[in-house]
C-alpha cells in the first residue's frame, strides 16, 4: 500500500470512528426519527408526499445571497480552514481537497423562501472527512459554517456529521456555477438550505452553539422542512 493509499485508509477510519460517536444522536434527528419523516422518491425521501410543506417545486435553481460586495475566491486563491475546538487545525488548498475522497451523491434542496429543487446531483467531500482530519475535541458538539461574503450558519455534529453533508464542487454534472456559491459550497439535505454556506472558506468547531447570520435574523436554529420549521 502506498503512503496515500495509507493517509486516505486513515482519513476514512478516523471519519468512520467520529460518526459512531455521534450515531444515537443522529438517529433521534427529526429527519431520522419522525414517523415518515421524508417523502417518496430517492433515498432522502421515503413514504410522505413528494414535497415539503409550504414549498413548490422549481426547474431553475434561484439566486439567493446577502448581496455583500467581496472578492470571490478562484481555485487558485481558494481556501478552507478547519479550525476551533480540534486536535489538528487544517488549511487546505483547491488540491488538497480534491485529493481528498470524493463523494456523489442526489438528493433534494430545500429553499425556506418556499421553492425546492429535486433530485441535484452533486459531487463533493463529505464534511464528515474533513472532520476527521481535524479531529474534533471530545467536548465538540457544534460547527459554525464561515464564508467568504461574511455569511456564517450553525450546526449540531449531529446533522453536518450526516453522509448527505457535503462540502461540493460539481451540480449536475458541471462545476458549481460562482453564483451558488462555487468553487465550494456545503449542503445539508435534510435541512433548509440556508444552513449550507455559500463560497465557503472555514468551519468552526464549537463546545457550544453559536447562531449564524439567519438564526440571528429569527430562523429557527433546527430548520427541519418536513417539519414547516423555518421561524424561530
Amino acid at each position: 500500500m502506498s503512503a496515500e493509499d495509507e493517509k486516505l485508509q486513515r482519513i476514512v477510519e478516523a471519519r468512520l470512528k467520529l460518526r459512531a460517536r455521534f450515531l444515537e444522536k443522529m438517529e433521534r434527528t427529526p429527519s431520522v426519527s419522525d414517523e415518515r419523516p421524508q417523502g417518496s422518491g430517492p433515498p432522502n425521501r421515503h413514504g410522505m408526499p413528494k414535497l415539503p410543506p409550504g414549498q413548490t417545486e422549481t426547474r431553475k435553481w434561484p439566486v439567493l445571497d446577502l448581496g455583500a460586495s467581496f472578492e470571490h475566491p478562484t481555485l487558485e486563491t481558494w481556501e478552507l480552514r478547519i479550525n476551533g475546538a480540534v486536535e489538528q487545525p487544517v488549511t487546505l488548498s483547491w488540491k488538497d481537497f480534491r485529493a481528498l475522497p470524493q463523494h456523489e451523491d442526489t438528493s433534494d434542496f430545500h429553499c425556506v423562501t418556499g421553492w425546492s429543487l429535486m433530485d441535484v446531483q452533486w459531487v463533493g467531500v463529505q464534511l464528515s472527512t474533513l472532520a476527521a482530519l481535524a479531529r474534533p475535541l471530545p467536548e465538540a458538539a457544534f460547527i459554525l459554517a464561515h464564508a467568504y461574503d461574511g455569511y456564517t450558519t450553525n450546526l449540531s455534529l449531529e446533522e453536518a456529521l450526516k453522509d448527505d453533508v457535503l462540502l461540493v464542487h460539481t451540480y449536475n454534472g458541471k462545476p458549481l456555477p460562482r453564483e451558488h456559491g462555487g468553487p465550494v459550497r456545503m449542503i445539508t439535505p435534510q435541512l433548509y438550505a440556508w444552513k449550507g454556506a455559500k463560497w465557503i472558506r472555514r468551519i468552526e468547531f464549537l463546545r457550544y452553539d453559536s447562531p449564524g447570520f439567519w438564526e440571528r435574523c429569527g430562523y429557527s436554529n433546527t430548520a427541519h422542512p418536513w417539519r414547516d420549521d423555518r421561524y424561530a
